[in-house]
């Protein structure tokens, strides 16, 4: 199985042996027993493999537990629902009056013209060790149907029972024992398979795992995932070329199976793929159900042989059941209703081609709907009972014993005994292990991507460059110190705009961060604050650059301590414009968007920031803008920075002519000029006379309320405030629950 595209190639894939027995007939037989004693669980497997893992990896046959000493028996879980219904408001249409409309379908129209339903009531169950696949057209309510299932709907809009073993299931235990595949591949495009599942187990194995245990872990995922070939392999994207769509599809599989869920969750694994790779990714998931687990995935149109490794079908037409029954059932369903199957026809083509012809027709599938509601009575009573015999078991007990036998691999030492919903950890990880990994996650995209941080390095470099040169060896006329304000503002503001750069970073991982946060891989707060440490070291890095680049070139002001200062001003500012940039893109999705309101934020900075006009100009409604500006406090520390030398003089006896028309005059009239306002204001100015000092150019830009250092501790507590900020957008943008 090659790692860039032949995985899927069916020729190599009968060698697995992961895959099973190669024979059919006797793989449908397999999968269809009933099973009443679950097979060895890669948990199980995790105890006897020890701390003392030999390198060498060797495929794990999960199916054959021969050699295994006897485990403790599992009680089967059943996952059922019940009258489950889901409307939503639309917003309202044109509508042709009645006379002038055709006939609609009672099934078409809810009984508010302002909600559409997706869900109608509802009902079946799916069993430990089993596929349930929940079939049908585009907009039959497939994804909706799956969402219901596993708790992404919020309780107050969905109607209806879910229940585990006939208890109801509470969200907090639904989202330990349970994972969700959503139908995009979200990963890390330059890690490679085996990196990302081994975040994805530091992440969701506990701190309290050996390492050791922890990478056997892995290593038996990949030789389930059939991966093998492809774990040094980078997943790819369309600038980098990586594994196989099949190949990607699984890897997105085995990142949240890894604590082998008891319940599992996909919203159209085989979407996108072809015939062989589709294949490929439901018989990983077969052998994930014979591992003891729940699968429930939604499907467009299976082939033949994905329909043999499904053990039950749920078909759904506009919100509506019209098909619950295993897969085999189908012809004597459709015979019994008058439609029967024709031999050569692919059953299940037939099926939904004779549905979707149905929704055409002006009853649509109602009769379908209501036979299948006598034929479920009559047909299904048998196999439910005989898919366990014993005495029914407690949730309790069944998700006891199944921890007992290695399952859920993160919660079997956080599980309380009595599993009280309030009780149950959320989290496998304490919050600074969180932090750690993900700060090792994103240092090694870092390094891995180097071209984004070389973007940023090198515009501050090139601005720096430009600075340097245009502003080149400013002296201390007043001349001079135009320049030198001019400076300060724009290496301020360009500061900013140069952290805006960094807008595509989290967006591009944003779903990345909503899937791993939906089912408590780590803490929205651990992500947040490893967000901004692993920040500091490129704003150290810019800043340095920046201040190297202008400071001495430019000739401003100070020895080493000048330096220091002015350095620690970049640093403030990048770390305050990285912040509010992160901000803005946790609260706006679209790139483009997040680029226009940042760019115009920022101008409104740097225009109220008190250089263009000063804060004794600025209008009374405006006057807040100015104390909310980002690049006031840098801009007002840096000029503090530069003109706090009170003995420092700027502007000297004929100099005071220079920023006025007076500056074309001959010297010696300059002269005669000073000694007749000498005279006029009864003090000797000569041409070295002092007339305009550092402190007083601070009070000519109004830069005298707050002191150098309260302007720098403010610019810190702004970037601190908009990571807060980042914070709550995460919080309340990132609820992946329909309303």
């Amino acid at each position: 199985m090659s790692s860039l595209g032949g995985g899927d190639d069916m020729s190599s894939a009968s060698d697995v042996p992961f895959l099973g027995p190669r024979n059919n007939t006797e793989l449908q037989e397999f999968s269809r027993k009933p099973r009443h004693n679950v097979s060895v669980t890669l948990g199980e497997l995790l105890k006897r493999v020890g701390d003392s893992a030999e390198e060498k990896h060797q495929v794990l046959e999960l199916g054959n537990h021969s050699n295994f000493a006897a485990t403790p028996s599992s009680f089967p879980f059943v996952l059922s629902f019940h009258d489950l219904s889901y409307s939503v408001k639309v917003k309202s249409k044109m509508t042709l009056p009645m006379c002038l409309r055709r006939g609609t379908k009672d099934d078409d129209l809810p009984s508010d013209n302002n909600m559409k339903v997706l869900l109608n009531d509802i009902s079946g169950e799916a069993r430990e060790g089993e596929i349930m696949a929940v079939l049908g057209a585009s907009g039959s309510g497939k994804s909706t149907l799956i969402d219901a299932l596993a708790d992404r709907i919020s309780r107050e809009s969905l109607k209806g029972e879910v229940t585990l073993n006939g208890e109801v299931l509470e969200s907090k235990l639904l989202k330990v024992i349970s994972a969700y595949v959503m139908q995009d591949d979200l990963l890390f495009p330059m890690l490679t398979v085996e990196e990302t599942l081994m975040f994805s187990a530091e992440f969701r194995l506990p701190r309290t795992l050996s390492k050791s245990k922890k990478k056997a872990r892995v290593q038996a995922l990949i030789d389930q995932l059939g991966l093998r070939n492809a774990a040094k392999t980078v997943i790819g994207d369309e600038g980098h070329r990586g594994v196989s769509g099949g190949e990607r599809r699984r890897v997105s599989i085995g990142i949240d199976i890894i604590h082998d869920p008891i319940v599992l969750f996909l919203d159209e694994p085989t979407s996108g793929l072809d015939s062989t790779s589709a294949y490929m990714v439901v018989k990983v998931l077969q052998r994930i159900a014979q591992s003891g687990s729940i699968v429930i995935m939604s499907i467009h149109q299976p082939s033949y042989r994905i329909l043999s490794l499904l053990d039950r079908l749920i078909i759904l037409s506009r919100g509506h059941t019209v098909f619950t029954s295993p897969p085999s059932s189908l012809q004597q369903f459709f015979a019994e209703f008058g439609n029967p199957i024709p031999e050569n026809e692919n059953r299940i083509e037939f099926a939904l081609d004779f549905i979707r012809e149905l929704e055409g027709t002006p009853n649509g599938t109602k009769n379908l709907m209501e036979f299948n509601k006598t034929w479920q009575t009559e047909k299904t009573s048998t196999s439910r009972n005989n898919f366990y015999n014993g005495p029914k078991p407690s949730l309790k007990d069944a998700i006891s014993a199944s921890v007992a036998r290695g399952k859920l691999v993160s919660g079997a030492t956080n599980i309380d005994p009595n599993l009280s919903s309030s009780k149950v950890p959320k989290f496998a990880n304490p919050f600074w292990v969180d932090m750690v990994v993900i700060a090792k996650r994103s240092m090694l995209n870092s390094m891995r991507m180097p071209e984004l941080f070389g973007m940023r390095f090198g515009a501050v470099v090139v601005t720096g460059i430009i600075l340097a040169t245009i502003f080149w060896k400013l002296d201390n006329s007043p001349k001079g110190v135009q320049e030198r304000l001019g400076f300060f503002a724009f290496a301020m503001s360009t500061t900013f705009y140069t952290c805006a750069e960094a807008i595509p970073v989290f967006l591009q991982e944003r779903y990345i961060f909503m899937r791993e946060t939906a089912y408590n891989a780590y803490r929205r707060s651990s992500y947040v604050l490893s967000h901004a440490i692993i920040s500091l070291p490129s704003i150290l890095v810019l800043s340095l650059a920046f201040a190297v680049t202008t400071y001495w070139s430019v000739g401003l002001a100070g020895g080493g301590s000048g330096f220091f200062n002015f350095l620690l001003f970049m640093v403030a500012s990048f770390w305050a414009g990285s912040s509010f940039v992160t901000f803005l893109s946790g609260v706006i999705y679209n790139v483009m968007m997040a680029y226009t309101v940042v760019v115009a934020i920022l101008a409104y900075f740097v225009l109220f920031s008190g250089y263009f006009i000063s804060r004794d100009r600025i209008p009374p409604y405006w006057i807040w803008f100015h104390y909310m500006s980002l690049v006031k406090y840098p801009f007002q520390g840096v000029l503090q920075n530069e003109f706090s030398d009170p003995n420092k003089c700027f502007v000297k006896g004929v100099q005071i002519f220079d920023v006025s028309p007076l500056r074309v005059v001959p010297e010696p009239l300059k002269i005669k000029l000073l000694q007749n306002m000498s005279k006029v204001l009864g003090m000797n100015i000569t041409s070295s006379s002092c007339v305009t000092t550092g402190t007083d150019i601070l009070k000519q830009s109004g830069v005298n309320e707050l002191n150098k250092w309260t302007c720098f501790w403010i610019t810190i507590g702004l970037g601190f405030f908009f990571r807060i900020l980042f914070y709550f957008a995460l919080l309340i943008g990132s609820k992946n629950k329909r309303r």
